[in-house]
């Protein structure tokens, strides 16, 4: 994997350390590398309805 710094805003980055704590992620990478997947799934998905 390549890193790519990001600026967060402190909310997120305290909602995203609940979700670590909480035991639902191992890490505050996986949390916005699962975020981003997500995101690139939905809007593909909508940029294939479109396109039909």
């Amino acid at each position: 994997m390549i890193v790519c710094p990001v600026h967060l805003p402190m909310m997120y980055l305290k909602a995203i350390e609940k979700m670590v704590d909480n035991g639902f992620y191992p890490c505050r990478s996986e949390v916005i590398r699962v975020a981003i997947r997500d995101m690139l799934k939905r809007d593909l998905q909508i940029s294939k309805k479109l396109k039909e």
